[in-house]
């Protein structure tokens, strides 16, 4: 099933030097009488983009998932609210921006326009001392964004602003993959942010608030990761940092159509499925064992969280050889996170934005508002005259315990909207979890990569080193279609053409200035 091509302005988006990776020449599709088969181990995104480009070019994909439902981290599952209502629970809200090329590639599969994803209006930043920050009207390009964003922001007063270690922030903007993390992987995130002195205002809201979106303290954050990310999102793309959100949950939104997409292809989707134990073959093939069955399949794509890779490769003990299993072996998972939803019987202040990112309320990293963009909790909202409501804690100490972290963040939700102290609780569901992948300081050598020792066994996930501007969810989407890139090459037929946003700076005078100035002002450690 093919669909007719759009332009590649299209599929790219609005930035004219986003990068094209097109795929190596080859058949459209796999030839000969018997079809080579995979066994997509993981139903998330990356296992998901790994097995829809597999399947739309022959390929017989067998995909393999521990829960009942597929979307991973960005999954959904049926519950029954108090009230008698039936909902969707997830892990909690994600943004989409605009920059997730290939996730926003996979998407269009079953939604050409992507009607299914709301914008929504803006990303407002709010610190406990009343200082707001927005990126509704900073602009989308560099270096207009970043000298916009300094200009309207109360975060950068004028009078601080000659304490920045200018020198010490050129490198954020000559940012290239690799070479970010030959510089900066040594040095942790804090430490960056420290070297480069940026108003205390600004380092809260615009900088500490986007690293712990890696679900990790800033103190064991890579800096190079929190480097790319700037490059991503700000410094390196005009794309800009607004972002959309699907309109219903994520089951109806994203993963059920795909879901249907690769039935159509003859892809067999096996949830609930969790795999016990893979086994190389003297053939080249792979015997997949779960406690139903054994299948054999001419290859594998690994898509697991760390725990689950770990897991599943000391549970097979002739997988990889000893340096590759001895490397999953180090792979750890980022601190435990919570999410609780709250359904509330009254309705928080009209003018709360759908989406608040938080800075100084504790443990509370931002507030969600669904029935602003999500249908299924405007009808409920509607239905009942209440609000739906999601609070997210990163990085929490390990040990934390749940019933005290989920009245902290009650609480701050209190302080945040005021309204709220007056509402009655109709239900709540509390998601703790800490299977997001940690990227410490000094890590990134030590991370697996798509190939592995085994040229039949591929690897994807947000955890994946790769050599392209990619992270979380794209990171996910763009690795699963590498791997599905190198097992099709193997078969001589065309893999997925890839985009990525420029894979350096933008300003050559800005970038001159930085290799000038860079080993100078590194900071200490790198």
């Amino acid at each position: 099933m093919t669909r007719p091509s759009r332009p590649a302005a299209a599929r790219r988006g609005r930035d004219r030097r986003a990068r094209v990776l097109v795929a190596p020449p080859g058949a459209p599709r796999v030839d000969g009488d018997r079809r080579p088969s995979t066994a997509v181990v993981g139903g998330g995104i990356a296992g998901l983009a790994a097995a829809t480009a597999l399947a739309e070019r022959g390929v017989a994909v067998t995909l393999y998932e521990s829960r009942p439902y597929l979307g991973g981290r960005v999954g959904g599952w049926p519950v029954d609210l108090e009230d008698g209502t039936p909902a969707t629970m997830s892990r909690g809200f994600h943004a989409f921006f605009r920059q997730y090329y290939n996730l926003r590639g996979l998407l269009r599969r079953t939604d050409p326009a992507l009607e299914r994803l709301t914008p929504l209006p803006d990303y407002p930043l709010r610190h406990s001392d009343g200082m707001h920050d927005s990126f509704r009207h900073v602009p989308r390009t560099p270096p207009w964004s970043a000298l916009g964003f300094a200009a309207l922001s109360p975060s950068f007063p004028l009078r601080e602003l000659p304490r920045m270690n200018a020198a010490a922030a050129l490198p954020l903007l000559d940012v290239r993959v690799p070479d970010v993390y030959d510089r900066l992987d040594p040095v942790s995130a804090h430490d960056l942010l420290d070297a480069v002195r940026f108003p205390r205002g600004a380092r809260h809201l615009a900088f500490e608030v986007f690293s712990r979106s890696f679900f990790a303290d800033p103190k064991l954050l890579s800096a190079a990761e929190m480097a790319l990310m700037f490059h991503i999102y700000f410094l390196g793309s005009s794309e800009g940092l607004l972002f959309d959100v699907p309109g219903a949950p994520f089951p109806a939104a994203l993963w059920e159509p795909l879901a249907a997409l690769l039935g159509r292809h003859g892809a067999e989707l096996r949830t609930a499925t969790p795999v016990e134990h893979v086994e190389p073959l003297a053939d080249g093939g792979h015997v997949v064992t779960t406690a139903r069955d054994e299948r054999r399949h001419d290859t594998v794509v690994l898509a697991l969280d760390a725990a689950g890779l770990r897991g599943l490769v000391e549970r097979s003990e002739r997988l990889g050889d000893a340096p590759w299993r001895e490397r999953v072996a180090r792979l750890r998972n980022a601190p435990p996170f919570l999410v609780s939803r709250l359904w509330l019987d009254r309705p928080v202040a009209s003018d709360r934005p759908g989406f608040l990112g938080t800075s100084g309320y504790g443990t509370l990293d931002n507030v969600t508002v669904l029935e602003r963009y999500e249908d299924e909790a405007a009808r409920w909202a509607s239905r009942t005259g209440g609000s739906v409501v999601e609070l997210h804690a990163y990085a929490l100490p390990a040990g934390s315990a749940p019933e005290v972290e989920q009245k902290r963040l009650l609480d701050q939700l209190h302080r945040v909207y005021p309204e709220t102290r007056r509402a009655g609780i109709v239900d709540a569901r509390h998601e703790w979890a800490a299977d997001c992948p940690l990227f410490p300081v000094g890590g990134y050598e030590d991370r697996p990569t798509v190939r592995t020792p085994d040229p039949g066994v591929v690897m994807a996930g947000d955890l994946i080193r790769t050599s392209l501007p990619v992270a979380l969810m794209e990171r996910a989407a763009t690795t699963g279609f590498l791997a599905a890139n190198a097992l099709l090459e193997r078969w001589g037929v065309r893999g997925q053409t890839l985009w990525t946003v420029p894979d350096r700076g933008r300003s050559a005078p800005l970038r001159g200035l930085a290799a000038a100035l860079g080993r100078r002002s590194a900071p200490h450690g790198a």
